[in-house]
């Protein structure tokens, strides 16, 4: 394949094939991703067939290997070195030797082109050949026409003693130069997709597998099952994910996270293939191998982005499938022009020479109307078309995962730099999701008093598991008797108690609400409890009997860094919203803290009823992004327009996402939905450049400004051009807030 157009051909035909439910093909890598329907048998050789009948060559990737694949520059050499060392003689001859018009010469350059053309070329022409076969052009089909029309005319013009300029030196630097352009075009491409071939190469080939009698042996990582051992020395790579059985170390996570501190990890800590055990010997169970691993679904995502295709892509696939024919069109109406009417294409051009440069043009030489034909064929070579959004894509889908940012694909991307406003869950996104305990207050407030109360609700939460519960049952190791001990749920847990004279009282913790209702006085002095209620604290509080024992405050504090990562956001010019199932209060208080306004809190709001908020931001014209973690998020991270998952992230919650954080804060939030917005503006220059230089430069070969070898260039040049924008991305840095 050699531009966009063969990859669009060869996706019609992998889809043609029935059961394929979708196809991604990737120019730059020359390969193609098939998805099958979930009932429908992988059926490869219809596929491999089906891409033959379309005029290409295809075989199966051995899913299985290890090896990279070689470099889609390595293609472009051979053409590369011939072309140059034809090309560079005949150049010298012409332009410093003056050897143009010379006989002998002219045999030299007539042997020197014509192996240009027939090994440099033979791609472009059987390109063309395929094509035409097929009923189709393509990019080929421009190259083989250019070409061969500066070389015929110049073979014909040797043969038959026609005399004049020949044509040869421009016909090899055709090819030579658009070879050179491919050559560099796929090196520079290949350093787009630098991130995932280093998350190709971080997984280790071998590992020490230790066997139930204690010796251990170096097997390949593709023979570990779950439940072996595996043995790390510092250093070593974790060859697949695995939960640590014995030691302890610190483990680099970076290539997985993008958080560059190490990890602690001890007994019963996950392990994830290719991070670095760094200083401590480890032994881990082995708990998933191959395409089940982390890593492994982490570069099928960063795959999946990079041969996805966005919606605005159409565009160039529109314009792209008319360009050909249109070309062809224009490069045989001025060759007739400047054949049969050459002192009309002449006045026109002398005109026009007059605010441009001067070009002296023969008239009435049978030449001129070829080499101008060729010109336009040349310059209208539509590469940089179909290179622009794929580039982007690949280079801002790259540059996310090397900051621990997995994109599901290039319709995420380009969603995500459209969003105008971002909807924040409160608990375990914008909060850290772990409560504080603060208090308690006591009536009497002296020391046995609060031991009394701390007893008494640690033995009252202990068999709850509700998470206030948990907290509360760490508060004293002195456990009282309890009788018929019940939960209610949302309100707290009640159980008998016997007092000293063996009576049995009510012993209750929970809300101050529920015990108000049971007949239990609120307390009297309520200053230090509304300066509680103010910040947003829960309340909890516990009593026996009728009397009320005591009161903690239970407070799920911001993230550090949540605020700095809402004025980011603002600084982008979205609007910020929360949205929590917890009290107002609460929520009013939390977005005081990192900086959301009073207008934008959305509090008590039950889960199924989160994405019908989105909804109704939707029915504003608000492009909503949704971050959440929990499994009551998964509707609203659905019903968004992009879905931002956060490390700890539920499974529900991430096959609902289009992004997925990898590292464990959202200080990546603001990142993503910046990188997004510059790869859709890259997308958008690619594009323009790409329609603009053929807009220029169609013209003014047809007007005789640019000859066919300048036309070659600059057609590698507009390619250059384009991958190195996209390029810049790579480089991408989101602006500090000060």
């Amino acid at each position: 394949m050699n531009c966009n157009n063969c990859a669009r051909h060869v996706t019609e035909a992998i889809q043609s094939v029935r059961g394929v439910r979708s196809a991604a093909v990737v120019l730059e890598t020359e390969r193609a991703t098939v998805r099958w329907d979930v009932n429908a048998p992988a059926d490869v050789p219809a596929v491999l067939a089906a891409i033959r009948q379309a005029g290409y060559e295809a075989k199966a990737i051995d899913t299985t290997a290890t090896h990279q694949a070689e470099p889609p520059s390595s293609g472009w050499r051979l053409n590369l070195w011939l072309g140059v060392l034809a090309t560079v003689p005949l150049i010298a001859g012409e332009w410093v030797f003056g050897l143009g018009l010379v006989r002998w010469f002219q045999w030299v350059a007539f042997i020197l082109a014509g192996a240009v053309q027939l090994v440099a070329g033979a791609p472009f022409y059987r390109g063309a050949w395929r094509q035409l076969r097929m009923g189709r052009s393509n990019m080929d089909t421009l190259v083989a026409l250019g070409s061969s029309t500066a070389f015929g005319y110049s073979v014909w013009a040797l043969f038959s003693g026609h005399g004049g300029h020949l044509y040869f030196m421009e016909a090899a630097a055709i090819i030579t130069l658009i070879s050179v352009g491919h050559w560099i075009e796929a090196r520079v491409s290949a350093r787009a997709s630098g991130a995932l071939k280093s998350l190709l190469n971080l997984a280790p080939q071998t590992a020490r597998l230790r066997h139930s009698d204690g010796r251990e042996t170096e097997v390949a990582v593709a023979d570990l099952r779950p439940g072996n051992l595996v043995t790390l020395k510092p250093g070593d790579r974790v060859p697949t994910d695995g939960v640590v059985s014995e030691g302890n170390s610190a483990v680099d996570e970076s290539m997985l996270t993008g958080e560059a501190m190490p990890v602690d990890k001890s007994a019963g800590d996950e392990l994830y293939a290719g991070t670095v055990n760094r200083n401590g010997w480890l032994v881990m169970r082995v708990t998933a191998t191959g395409e089940s691993t982390a890593l492994a679904h982490i570069i099928a995502a960063v795959q999946r982005a990079q041969s996805s295709r966005a919606d605005i892509q159409r565009l160039g696939d529109r314009v792209s499938s008319v360009f050909v024919p249109v070309v062809l069109g224009i490069a045989v109406a001025a060759a007739l022009w400047w054949g049969a009417a050459p002192e009309s294409a002449a006045r026109v051009h002398d005109w026009l020479g007059k605010f441009l440069w001067p070009v002296h043009l023969p008239l009435g030489d049978v030449a001129v109307p070829f080499i101008i034909a060729a010109a336009v064929l040349i310059i209208a070579c539509p590469c940089a078309m179909g290179l622009a959004t794929p580039t982007a894509i690949m280079a801002g889908s790259n540059a996310a995962a090397q900051r621990g940012i997995l994109i599901r694909d290039g319709v995420a991307l380009e969603k995500a730099g459209r969003v105008t406003a971002v909807i924040f869950d409160k608990t375990g996104t914008l909060t850290s999701g772990e409560l504080a305990l603060t208090g308690p207050w006591t009536p009497d407030n002296t020391e046995d008093s609060v031991r009394l109360a701390q007893a008494l609700a640690a033995t009252l939460a202990q068999p709850s598991n509700h998470p206030v519960s948990k907290v509360l049952a760490r508060l004293s190791d002195t456990k009282l008797v309890l009788l018929n001990w019940r939960e209610t749920p949302g309100s707290g847990v009640q159980a008998e108690l016997r007092t000293q004279e063996g009576k049995l009282e009510a012993a209750r913790l929970g809300s101050l609400n529920w015990l108000q209702s049971c007949g239990i006085r609120p307390p009297a002095d309520g200053g230090m409890i509304e300066q509680w209620k103010a910040d947003g604290a829960m309340l909890v509080g516990v009593a026996s009997g009728e009397a009320l024992l005591g009161v903690f405050a239970l407070k799920d504090s911001p993230k550090p860094n949540a605020a700095k990562v809402v004025h980011q956001l603002q600084r982008q010019g979205l609007k910020t919203f929360l949205l929590t199932g917890d009290h107002a209060r609460t929520a009013k208080a939390v977005a005081s803290q990192v900086g959301i306004a009073a207008e934008h809190i959305f509090a008590e709001v039950r889960p199924e009823q989160k994405a019908d908020f989105v909804k109704q931001l939707q029915s504003r014209g608000e492009r909503v992004a949704f971050v959440g973690d929990g499994i009551n998020d998964a509707p609203a991270l659905e019903q968004a327009d992009l879905g931002i998952a956060v490390a700890r992230a539920s499974d529900i919650a991430r096959e609902a996402a289009d992004i997925i954080l990898l590292r464990s804060e959202i200080e990546a939030v603001p990142e993503a939905l910046g990188l997004a917005r510059a790869t859709l503006r890259t997308i958008k220059q690619n594009l323009f450049w790409a329609f603009f230089y053929n807009a220029l430069g169609v013209p003014l070969a047809a007007l005789g400004f640019l000859s066919p070898m300048l036309c070659a260039a600059a057609m590698g040049a507009s390619d250059l051009i384009v991958i190195g924008n996209a390029l810049r991305l790579r480089s991408w840095r989101l602006k500090a807030v000060r």
